[in-house]
Formats: structure tokens, C-alpha cells, sequence
């Protein structure tokens, strides 16, 4: 039987029973798929809910594939029993999602009939909720484990806590030998970089009492320099001064001739102002009277316009009377014509209508020459307003010659009072340059401040420099001495591997070959100090070979040339000790000491019979010959100040 495990996560349920309140409890869900092949090919699914804290909750459900049928059919599934442990997976993540929030939209819910969880059988809903309704979309039955399950689980659950606990233990004791390993290997090269500083710290003691007696001299030497150029400076600083003066007082009598000039053009000004001022007066005084005068006609002709107006309504009288009188005559000429038919009869009556006819005319004779009259007084009246026009028109004509004038004035009023604008900011102009002469001045006596700041600091750096020269003298002193050291080490090397052939392996003394120099310069780097390293006893050469790989140097036989060139080529290690990959430090000197300065000092002094010599040429490879070109690298690139 086959068990392959699918889920295994702790999952947040919420625990209902009968007549107690609702409380969540932290639930382990364990999903395996059984696959057994003894009778007959099954495939069952296991789902098992433990809880961490309490060993003796257990609760069992293996659904074989007729149960899900039954399962399927009872709560309307859609999925196989192939795709059910799958989603079934997938419905508990989202709850375990949704767990961490308020108002979670999927649940777990473990529903029991009975008071506690004791010995009952269990339903666990998958539940979705919704404003309107909570929806079960999975609800399986789980029964309790009985006391050979609860004991097959705890004896798995202490076989797995027995396993872990062997594999910490197995891990705590390989750790334990590499720290021991390590400590006792740290120790050791301890000791050996304690001898080296030892040896250090004698050899620069030596060396810094030599170099301050060099360098006093050479300090008073460039102190007396420092006292000549000081003086210098000084001198040209007070002729400096005294020029500036010079200048300054020129311009500030330039700048007061100027503001003479300028009050006497201002004084002229201001009274052209004045003149201006009173014309101007005397202008609106006079617009003043014009504008009254004017009102004054514009009022006669409205009192002219509102008598026309009534002269008009009687004249519409008048002429409503005549055709009133005309209807009459109309009226009166069909009697006549009446009576001409009774002429004959009435005689009497013809005389009368005579003489009325005679008064009619005559009264009409008068109401013509008076409407005759009335057309003469009209004709009159708009004569005289015309004229009044005319007056209104030349008045306005008068107006806007005055408004002209008024506005030539004002524009030369506006460029007066411009140009004294101008004046004025000339006038301020001129005391700004007269303060930035003023910080000008000021601004050169704090330049003479920084020169003399600026010779202190280069006082400084002068004995800065002279520190720097006794260091490189030092380190000088010191390669040279390690050098020899090499060279009498590798005749020894040389006259004992004669009977050995070893080639460019480690010596029998535990002294590391020489590294090769191609014919461009330097492949393999190495430390100033390697060679100097305390190697073990013969007798361990084999293990130091295969713990400790060695660069290997080629020698140049030209060496008569480094005391005339100083170029200098400088290179990485190639291969570094195993303990310094542990320890994380240069098994010689720090990094800082292998930069290199431009202003660095050759190495001179190696004589060239020492580094010539047959016996170094006889145990050199044919690979490792010496090229022309490889240079020295300079004590101050290895070793800044």
C-alpha cells in the first residue's frame, strides 16, 4: 500500500456544538491518496484532522471511490473522483486565505451533535457566505479515531520526532569538528603572525630612529624656505594694499563730482516741476468755466426744444379746426345746392344764405392769413435752433482742442516725471557701486587671510611629505633585507635539490617555487613578504603540498637594470592559502600596502652578482627563464604612506 501525501497545513475551523458557544480551534488537515494493489488496483482518499496541542484529538475519513459516487450523488457534485482531492485542496487554501479577516467568505466549519467534542462523530462543512444566505459546498463525515488509530498516530508522530532528532544530532556533531578544526588551525597562524609583528616591530624601531635624524635637517632647510617666501608675500600683499588705496579714493572723488552735477540738474528739474504744476492749475480752471458755459447752452436748448414741442401741439389744433371748417363748407354747399332748386320759391331765404355766405368767407380770409402767420413763426423758430446747433457744435469743437492741449501737458509732465526717475536710480547706482568698492576691498583683505591659511597648509603638507619619505626609506630598507635573506635560502635550496630532481615543486625545506614572469610582466602575484613565512619540518612536506598551493616567481637575470628604471607592474594572487579563504585575511601584509602611487620610489641597491648568480639559473625551468621586460614594482606602491 502506497500512501502519497497531498496536503499537510494547520487550518482555522470554527467548532460548533449542541448548547455551547461558538470558538475557533487550529486544526492540522492531512490529505493522502491510498493506492492499493494487493486484489484489486483502488485508489482511496485519506483525510485525517489532528490538532498540535492536543495528541488525542483524531478524527478519520478514507472515501473509496463507491463512497464518492454515493458522496456525488447526495450533494450534486460535478467533479471525478480523480479531480475531487484537487479541489477539495483548493477549497481549504481559500479558507485559509479568507481566515485572517473579520467577515471571511469561506469558512470551516466542525459541526458535532453532542455537547463536546468527545468520542463523536464529526461533519466538516465547507461553507460560503453571502449577504443572503450560507452555502455548503462540501460536507464530509469524519468518525473518531479509537484507541489503536490515536496509538498508531502518536507511535508515527514519535518515529518522525526520533528521525529529526538524529539528523540535528549528526548536524551538531559535524559542526562541532569543523569548529574544532578551526579553532585549532586559527591558533596556530596566531602565533606564527604574532612572531612576525614581533619581528616587525623591532626592525621599524631600527628604522624610524635613522629617518628623523635625516629628516630634521631637511626640515629646517624647507622651514627657512618657507620663512623667505612668507616674507615675499607679505611685501607684495602691502603694495597690493596700497594701489587698492590709491584707486579707491580716486573713484570716490570721481563719484562726488557726480553727485554735485546731478543735485544742481535735480534742483533745475524740480522747479520746471513746479511751473508745470501751476499751468496745469490754471488749465483745469479754465476747463472748469468751458464746462459750465457749456451746460448752461445744453439747458437753453432744452427749454428751445420743449417750446418747439408745444408750438407743434397747436399747430395740430389748428389744423384739426380747418378740416373741421371744410366738412362744414362741404355741408353747407350740398344746401345750397338744395336751395338752388327752391330759388325760385324761396328768394328770401337765398338772400340770407348770401349773407352767409359772405360772413363764411370772410372768416375764413382771417383764419388763413393766421395760419399763414403760425408757418412764418415756425419757419422762425427752427431757424433760431439750427443756430443753437451750430453754437453746440463749435462749443465741442472748443472742448476737445482744450482735452488735446490738457493731454500734450500731461505727457510732458509724465516724461519729466520719468526722466527724474532715471536721475534718481543713477543716483542709486552710484552708492551701490560705491559698497560693492567697499566689499571689494574687504573681500581682498580676507584673499591676504586665505594666502596666509593657505602658506600654513602647505607647511603641513611639507612635513606630511617628509613623514612619507621616512616610511618609504623604511620599507626600502626592509625588501632589501628580505631579499638577501631569499637569495641566501635559495642557494641553500639549490645545493640540496641537485640530489633530489625536483623541479618547481615545494623545496625540502618547505620553501614555496618560484613564481614565472612571462614575457609581458608578471602572471602569477605574490606578497612581499611570502618567503618569509614559517613552512613546516621536512618530514610534512607531503601534506603541505596537497593542503597549500604555492606560486611559483621567475627571477629576471637583467636585475643590473632596476637601478636605473623604476617602472613598476603589481599583481593579484593567484592561488592564496586555504586558511586565509577561512579566516578571511592576506596571509602577508594588508591589501592597502600592495597600491600603487605615482609618486613612488624605485627599489635601488641589489647588487647584481647576488641575483645573478649560475646557482638560481641552474634550477629554473625552461619555462621560468627570465624576461627583459619585468620590472620592480616601487616600496611606496606596496606601501603608501
Amino acid at each position: 500500500m502506497a500512501a502519497e501525501r497531498m496536503f499537510n497545513r494547520p487550518v482555522c475551523v470554527q467548532v460548533r456544538c449542541q448548547g455551547c458557544e461558538e470558538r475557533r480551534l487550529n486544526v492540522r488537515v492531512n490529505i493522502e491518496l491510498l493506492s492499493i494493489s494487493s486484489p484489486v488496483h483502488k485508489k482511496d482518499l485519506a483525510v485525517r484532522l489532528t490538532d498540535d496541542t492536543d495528541p488525542f484529538f483524531l478524527y478519520n475519513l478514507v472515501i473509496s471511490e463507491e463512497d464518492f459516487q454515493s458522496l456525488k450523488s447526495q450533494q450534486g457534485l460535478l467533479v471525478d473522483f480523480s479531480a475531487f482531492p484537487q479541489k477539495f485542496i483548493d477549497l481549504l487554501q481559500q479558507c485559509i486565505q479568507e481566515q485572517n479577516k473579520d467577515i471571511p467568505r469561506f469558512l470551516l466549519q466542525l459541526v458535532s451533535s453532542a455537547s463536546v467534542l468527545d468520542h463523536t462523530p464529526v461533519s466538516l462543512n465547507v461553507v460560503e457566505t453571502n449577504p443572503f444566505k450560507h452555502l455548503t459546498h462540501l460536507s464530509l463525515k469524519f468518525l473518531p479515531g479509537n484507541d489503536a488509530e490515536i496509538k498508531k498516530f502518536l507511535a508515527s508522530c514519535l518515529k518522525c520526532l526520533k528521525e529529526d532528532k538524529m539528523i540535528l544530532e549528526e548536524k551538531l556533531q559535524k559542526t562541532e569538528e569543523d569548529l574544532t578544526r578551526q579553532l585549532s588551525y586559527t591558533q596556530q597562524s596566531l602565533s606564527e603572525k604574532s612572531r612576525e609583528l614581533d619581528k616587525l616591530k623591532n626592525e621599524w624601531t631600527s628604522y624610524t630612529t635613522a629617518l628623523t635624524n635625516k629628516h630634521t635637517q631637511d626640515l629646517t632647510n624647507e622651514k627657512e624656505r618657507a620663512l623667505q617666501a612668507q616674507a615675499q608675500y607679505q611685501q607684495q600683499h602691502e603694495q597690493q594694499k596700497k594701489e587698492l588705496e590709491n584707486l579707491h579714493q580716486k573713484s570716490i572723488q570721481q563719484l562726488q563730482n557726480r553727485l554735485s552735477e546731478l543735485e544742481v540738474v535735480n534742483k533745475d528739474l524740480t522747479e520746471r516741476r513746479y511751473k508745470g504744476d501751476s499751468t496745469v492749475r490754471e488749465l483745469k480752471a479754465k476747463l472748469s468755466g468751458i464746462e459750465d458755459e457749456c451746460q448752461r447752452a445744453k439747458q437753453e436748448v432744452l427749454s428751445l426744444r420743449r417750446e418747439n414741442t408745444t408750438l407743434d401741439a397747436e399747430c395740430h389744433e389748428k389744423e384739426k379746426l380747418i378740416n373741421q371748417l371744410q366738412t362744414r363748407v362741404a355741408v353747407l354747399e350740398q344746401e345750397i345746392k338744395d336751395k338752388d332748386q327752391l330759388v325760385i320759391r324761396t328768394k328770401e331765404v337765398l338772400d340770407a344764405t348770401q349773407e352767409q355766405k359772405v360772413i363764411l368767407e370772410e372768416s375764413t380770409e382771417k383764419k388763413q392769413s393766421h395760419i399763414e402767420k403760425l408757418e412764418t413763426t415756425i419757419k422762425s423758430l427752427s431757424a433760431e435752433l439750427l443756430k443753437a446747433n451750430e453754437i453746440i457744435k463749435k462749443l465741442q469743437g472748443d472742448l476737445k482742442t482744450l482735452m488735446s492741449k490738457l493731454k500734450l501737458k500731461n505727457t510732458v509732465t509724465i516724461q519729466q516725471e520719468k526722466l527724474l526717475a532715471e536721475k534718481e536710480e543713477r543716483l542709486q547706482k552710484e552708492q551701490r557701486e560705491l559698497q560693492e568698492a567697499r566689499q571689494s576691498l574687504r573681500m581682498k583683505e580676507q584673499e591676504v587671510c586665505k594666502l596666509q591659511e593657505q602658506l600654513e597648509t602647505t607647511i603641513q603638507k611639507l612635513e606630511e611629505s617628509k613623514q612619507l619619505l621616512k616610511t618609504n626609506e623604511n620599507v626600502i630598507t626592509w625588501l632589501n633585507k628580505q631579499l638577501n635573506d631569499i637569495q641566501t635560502t635559495k642557494k641553500l635550496e639549490s645545493s640540496a635539490g641537485a640530489h633530489s630532481g625536483v623541479r618547481t615543486a615545494i623545496s625540502p625545506h618547505g620553501m614555496p617555487d618560484r613564481p614565472s614572469f612571462p614575457s609581458s610582466g608578471i602572471n602569477h602575484p605574490i606578497s612581499p613578504l611570502y618567503a618569509f613565512q614559517n613552512f613546516p619540518e621536512p618530514a610534512h612536506n607531503n601534506n603541505v603540498n596537497s593542503q597549500y598551493p604555492v606560486p611559483k616567481i621567475q627571477f629576471n637575470t637583467q636585475l643590473s637594470k632596476v637601478n636605473r628604471c623604476s617602472d613598476v607592474q603589481t599583481v593579484t594572487p593567484a592561488s592564496s592559502h586555504p586558511a586565509n579563504k577561512e579566516n578571511g585575511g592576506n596571509l602577508a601584509l594588508d591589501s592597502k600596502y600592495f597600491k600603487k602611487k605615482d609618486d613612488s620610489i624605485p627599489l635601488r641597491g641589489l647588487s647584481q652578482n647576488t641575483l645573478n648568480s649560475e646557482h638560481l639559473k641552474a634550477y629554473l625551468p625552461a619555462k621560468a627563464q627570465p624576461s627583459p621586460k619585468a620590472a620592480v614594482t616601487p616600496a611606496s606602491a606596496y606601501f603608501p604612506g
